[in-house]
């Protein structure tokens, strides 16, 4: 894919996710027009300022819920990365009708935008949350997965195409528990839900990276996974607050023991490469042949945090700490 020749449009671009996105493809892809449509102008004043800025650099006021604003923010945009989500677990539980405006409805506005404004390629940001989900913030994200894949039957002889990408916790993001134990090291207390509590974890670069891959890569209707490595809470708390109390809470409504992303019920329609997985869409008319070269996995077969064969040593959770440590701060990682 040539992307100097690509309208590039992300929405909630302001965020964590967002940004990283928007340096690398500026820094490396060099597309004719990147788009950052998000809902704060402030944000968009910050990332501005911050050096996200050029003549093929635009900034978008507007929000997914407003399908009448993304057609005027689609039009004559040729890829669109959907990163706009409400993905806070407890506020989605205590704010459940405005979640589904944001992660369905507004999953349905994207959709329906890119079909209608002529867009090539539309992926999605999914979370291993979506796969069987006990909380409205996964239940959320499963539908608006099931909505891009379907879209692709739906979009019926328009040219877009959509896929999504489904990955685990995102070292560092807003929200990301790293930035919590961090801020709670000065109380001598690291609270921990549950000693016994896995989750998948991979960086804003990886991520991004992974993004941009399985938008050169992709057909239409796929859920990619990457292979990515566990952490068991514990450690992590361990390596940033070696000094601390472990103060065991208990497990927050919604919250999972560990993380599934891909659940045995979908595991007939998984083909499994090096570094990634991709689930099948069972459409009649997907042709298997999209992806050669994979491994079917077997009838059965879960990814999930805690069988996972991949573990982050504790120099890599040093490292990953490390590296979210603001700079001339001193923090002591590990023991």
């Amino acid at each position: 894919m040539n992307w100097s020749e690509k309208t590039v449009l992300i929405t909630g671009g302001t965020g964590s996710f967002g940004k990283k996105f928007a340096q690398i493809v500026l820094a490396e892809y060099r597309p004719k027009k990147l788009i950052i449509l998000s809902r704060d102008e402030l944000k968009q004043f910050d990332m501005r300022s911050a050096g996200f800025d050029g003549p093929n650099v635009r900034y978008f006021l507007g929000d997914v819920r407003d399908k009448e604003r993304l057609y005027r923010a689609f039009y004559n945009v040729d890829i669109v990365v959907h990163a706009a989500a409400l993905k806070q677990v407890p506020t989605a539980e205590y704010n459940p009708f405005e979640a589904i405006k944001t992660n369905v409805l507004g999953a349905a506005n994207v959709i329906d935008a890119a079909i209608d404004c002529g867009v090539e390629r539309a992926i999605a940001l999914s979370t291993d949350k979506a796969a069987n989900p006990v909380n409205l913030y996964g239940a959320t994200k499963l539908c608006s997965d099931k909505l891009f894949v379907a879209g692709n039957a739906y979009s019926a002889t328009h040219p877009a195409r959509m896929s999504v990408v489904r990955y685990g916790n995102v070292a560092g993001s807003r929200g990301s528990v790293i930035p919590l134990f961090l801020a709670r090291r000065k109380t001598g207390t690291i609270p921990i839900t549950d000693p016994r509590m896995t989750r998948f974890w991979i960086t804003l670069e990886q991520g991004a990276r992974f993004v941009i891959q399985c938008l050169e890569t992709m057909h239409g209707g796929e859920i990619f996974v990457p292979k990515i490595p566990s952490m068991k809470l514990v450690q992590l708390a361990e390596a940033i607050a070696p000094e601390c109390k472990l103060e065991i809470i208990g497990m927050r409504p919604g919250e999972k023991l560990h993380e599934v992303m891909i659940p045995s019920d979908v595991a007939r329609h998984v083909v499994e490469y090096p570094e990634f997985f991709v689930i099948k869409p069972d459409f009649p008319w997907w042709e298997d042949g999209n992806w050669k070269g994979g491994r079917e996995c077997a009838d059965g077969f879960c990814y999930s945090s805690d069988t996972n064969d991949r573990w982050l040593t504790e120099t890599e959770i040093w490292k990953i700490v490390e590296d979210l440590v603001p700079e001339n701060t001193e923090v002591p990682i590990g023991s």
